[in-house]
């Protein structure tokens, strides 16, 4: 319903007390970080080292194959094109809240000729059969906002400008990782295949000696049978190498936004670099994560509109201003034809069948979601850590075990080759240390690559670089945890910021 005031010394005391009244009425809960309790360091102490995230972490591993695919998931890949796409849209619904701050207007230029029934009630004689109705009209309306609701709209939507901009962030630090994985993954099979290929060569001068045995009536047909499975099993895992490669090959082409058809890594046994472990703190998780920082902008989103939902239950007033000019014909420059209308009204509820009531619940409820999914990603964030450390730590217990097997293996089986040429051992101990030598190989290359993508967790765990705004401080907040080294930095001060960070730092500031 609304309520124009028409008596002047009325509406404009009216006006002068709602002026002053507008900047002071929030409705919005007062916000603070959903407190969560934070251990004082990880169960798993992190690897020793002197290395530092920071963004562009791949650069650790000192591979330039892998760099130059990494720069392109900016630039050609479809999923990070769409998320940003999203942060775009958001920025513009920031634009759309913050528009209720002015006032709308809108021109209504009308040109009509009419004709009225000669019975029409009520007719005076005098009132002309044919007539024009020609105006041209301009009115303005503006809301004052005295409750607050736009303002919590429009912290709302920056709010939630803020989330996509980290959404987008944790999108292209995942991109980032998942063609690391692959990258790491096709280069442990680059190193798998140039293992078998020697391997195949050696089983083939095996195969070769054992015949030119048979056909010295010194070796038996069955080592000659051993030898050709050795040789054929070697070729099938091969094969099955190749196959494997070929998939990783497609999903990084996949990953850059190129067709499969087109795109071709050359082969390498060189696995890249371990990386030196960063040096990180968990107080900087919170930070560093643009997920869990997402997840916090989006409490915020639900607590604004909770002031939002509040703010309908109460009027809302309105400055009208509208005029132009109106005549039968087309004399609409004349002043004497002029009109307008000025004044103040008012809009106020009074029945809507619980409507305005359950949205406020509705808002309530999403704050509680939105606050136990802020929860949620903060303890799976901690546990992706500890499964990254702990994966480190014990992949490279196992590694450096693997490597010992792997060198006493291709120990015993050049004895055994020896022995066999000699006739001082059998085919099936030949077989044997062969067997025995290549597992113990191809389980330390798998060790080694799974402990390079695990290096690539870690580092998306810790945040992957990410110096973001840093998320709102409040008596309630937990203390952050002391950061572990001298290496350590303040990710909010870090030098690297995304391009969309700097258009909304405005909108972190307490209001």
């Amino acid at each position: 319903m609304i309520l124009p005031f028409s008596n002047r010394p009325v509406w404009r005391a009216a006006l002068v007390v709602l002026t002053g009244l507008m900047a002071g009425c929030d409705l919005a809960p007062n916000y603070a970080p959903p407190p969560i309790a934070t251990p004082a360091r990880f169960k798993t102490a992190l690897p020793s080292g002197a290395g530092r995230i920071g963004d562009g972490w791949w650069r650790a591993f000192h591979n330039g194959e892998l760099d130059r695919l990494e720069a392109r998931i900016e630039e050609d890949n479809p999923g990070f094109a769409a998320a940003l796409a999203r942060y775009q849209r958001a920025k513009a619904i920031v634009d759309l809240a913050g528009s209720g701050l002015y006032p709308g207007v809108a021109a209504q230029p009308a040109f009509s000729d009419n004709k009225q029934s000669m019975t029409r009630p009520l007719r005076s004689k005098g009132q002309p059969t044919f007539y024009g109705s020609n105006q041209l009209f301009a009115q303005a309306a503006w809301e004052i906002d005295l409750w607050g609701r736009i303002r919590d709209t429009i912290a709302a939507a920056e709010a939630g400008a803020q989330a996509n901009d980290d959404l987008l962030e944790a999108t292209r630090q995942s991109l980032h990782a998942s063609l690391a994985r692959a990258y790491i993954a096709l280069r442990g099979a680059d190193a798998q295949a140039a293992l078998l290929a020697r391997t195949i060569v050696v089983y083939k001068s095996a195969l070769d000696l054992t015949e030119q045995r048979l056909r010295g009536n010194v070796a038996p047909p069955i080592d000659v049978e051993r030898a050709r499975v050795q040789l054929a099993n070697a070729r099938a895992a091969a094969a099955e190498i190749a196959q494997n490669r070929a998939v990783l090959e497609n999903a990084l082409a996949a990953l850059v936004g190129q067709p499969a058809t087109l795109f071709k890594i050359a082969a390498t046994g060189v696995q890249p670099a371990q990386p030196r472990p960063p040096r990180g703190a968990p107080s900087d998780l919170l930070l560093r994560r643009p997920d869990v920082a997402a997840a916090e902008r989006l409490v915020l989103v639900a607590n604004e509109r909770i002031g939002a939902a509040k703010a309908d239950f109460f009027p809302r007033f309105y400055l009208l201003l509208g005029g132009g000019t109106q005549s039968t014909t087309l004399q609409l420059a004349n002043l004497q034809n002029s009109l307008w209308s000025v004044g103040p009204a008012v809009s106020a509820p009074i029945f809507d069948g619980g409507q305005r009531q359950a949205t406020l619940d509705a808002a309530r409820a999403d704050f509680s979601a939105a606050a136990a999914d802020y929860k949620t990603t903060v303890v799976a964030a901690f546990q992706e850590v500890e499964d990254a450390l702990a994966s480190i730590r014990f992949l490279g217990q196992e590694h450096a075990a693997l490597a010992m097997s792997s060198q006493a293996a291709q120990r015993a089986l050049d004895m055994s080759m020896s022995l066999y040429r000699d006739g001082a051992a059998s085919s099936l101990d030949l077989v044997t240390a062969q067997s025995a030598s290549l597992d113990a190989q191809r389980a330390e290359l798998s060790v080694q690559t799974r402990l390079l993508q695990q290096y690539v967790a870690l580092m998306l765990a810790l945040g992957g670089g990410w110096s973001g705004q840093a998320p709102p401080t409040a008596p309630t907040a937990t203390p952050g945890i002391a950061l572990l080294g001298p290496q350590g930095h303040d990710p909010g001060q870090g030098p690297e910021q995304t391009p969309g960070r700097a258009a909304l730092d405005a909108a972190q500031a307490p209001r």
